[in-house]
């Protein structure tokens, strides 16, 4: 009865248009009057206490890394530098884009801010080129949803603070699944680009490469020492984030020399907004965490699905089927704060490694933002690149069939990751 009235308060309030914050708090209310125990002392108790985390620290430093990056020409410069050393291939600025993808996912860790930028600086070139301009839209969201995959990610962050799980561990595991992302967009625009008749851009001279990667060095350095820095402990994944935001503000205001004290103040501002939105929903969904503990749904939940329990990968099927419907109509952060503490129990009582679960649940959630009808990263890209949404939903759906299919092989062969992160570790 307490999932029922816990799923059922939470799932009215959403489908009344309440905003997921606020819908968190309705639903805790409701589980703290039907246990008996209401009282807003304990709403506001947990709510300061779940966001005064150490580890949380990493949000805003990330988010205000990422639009450093954005407005100090680090990202622009990793595209000319990927421009150089794929434009001359046949659907050249595709493989760009894969290309600036996967460099910037490990730096940024947004989805969101990825997209956006590729789709600012790469959909124009590819209309002026005769493209097929949905299709390549669909490329920018498909490949800015590597972002939380690959490290750093915004969404380990949160999902090791809501599941009690390693975030370095997270961070290690998640290499090759984000690589393996980008090798299967790869594969699929090399399908999909065979019936573009579009001229590639000349081919650049081995000057003109280092020109450009000598242009791009500090910005490719990034990842890097983020990387390096937390696989040989000189840093965590939190004060990782602080290096990354003083690293692109060193860049882009005296090596590149871009950043204006105007647009560190929009940067500033734009980074502040965004933190305040995403850390007043994890503080909302942190009351309900708790209180979710408190009334023993994980328990009730392991009873409903023991027969599961002894097959696996049978039980991680139907929570990969369980997260894509739900991410279909809710964002990464609200997917992760709200099923991540009910689930992650039933995985432990199966034996499976919280790492992987963990690693599994943000790509299968990231697979959802690029899927209608809400598609949040399908959204950014439609409104930046000024393509219907329709269009855009359309030229994205042979993206998500490929990384459907990394999907389908991480959970045939979870070795995939739990290999290379033993080694990691």
């Amino acid at each position: 009865m307490t999932i029922l009235v816990f799923l059922g308060t939470l799932f009215a309030t959403l489908a009344i248009g309440v905003p997921v914050a606020f819908a968190l708090m309705a639903t805790g209310i409701v589980l703290m009057s039907y246990m008996g125990i209401f009282n807003t002392q304990i709403i506001a108790q947990q709510m300061i206490t779940g966001a005064n985390t150490f580890t949380l620290l990493a949000v805003p430093f990330f988010l205000l890394a990422g639009e450093l990056m954005n407005a100090g020409g680090l990202s622009r410069r990793i595209v000319d530098f990927a421009v150089t050393c794929c434009g001359h291939i046949k659907g050249g600025l595709g493989y760009v884009a894969i290309m600036a993808a996967i460099i910037m996912a490990s730096m940024s860790g947004s989805a969101a801010a990825d997209s956006a930028a590729l789709a600012a600086i790469l959909v124009p070139m590819m209309r002026d080129a005769g493209y097929n301009v949905p299709r390549a839209a669909g490329l920018m969201a498909a490949g800015g949803i590597i972002a939380p995959v690959l490290p750093p990610s915004l969404a380990y962050i949160i999902f090791g603070v809501a599941a009690n799980v390693s975030i370095t561990g997270l961070f290690l595991g998640g290499i090759v699944p984000g690589l393996m992302m980008g090798a299967a967009l790869a594969l699929m625009w090399s399908f999909v680009a065979r019936k573009e008749t579009v001229i590639p851009l000349p081919r650049r001279s081995g000057k003109e490469r280092l020109q450009a990667g000598g242009a791009a060095i500090w910005a490719l350095f990034m990842p890097v020492i983020i990387l390096a820095g937390i696989r040989f402990g000189i840093f965590t994944p939190t004060e990782a984030a602080v290096v990354a935001a003083v690293y692109a503000l060193f860049v882009g205001g005296v090596i590149y020399r871009e950043l204006t004290w105007n647009s560190l103040y929009r940067v500033f501002v734009n980074a502040a907004k965004t933190t305040a939105i995403v850390m007043f929903l994890v503080a909302s969904a942190l009351v309900t965490s708790w209180l979710i503990t408190s009334a023993n749904i994980p328990n009730d939940l392991i009873g409903l699905v023991e027969p599961l329990i002894e097959s696996p990968q049978l039980l991680m099927l139907g929570i990969v089927a369980l997260l894509l419907v739900v991410g279909m109509v809710l964002d990464l952060a609200p997917t992760i704060l709200i099923f991540a503490p009910v689930l992650m129990p039933v995985t432990r009582a199966a034996d499976i490694d919280p790492v992987y679960f963990g690693i599994i649940f943000v790509m299968t959630t990231c697979i959802s933002l690029i899927t209608p009808p809400v598609g949040v990263v399908l959204n950014v890209v439609s409104g930046v690149s000024r393509v219907p949404f329709g269009k855009v939903a359309q030229g994205v759906l042979p993206f998500i069939a490929s990384q459907l299919v990394v999907l389908a092989l991480l959970l045939a062969f979870p070795q995939i990751v739990l290999a290379p992160l033993a080694w990691m570790r």
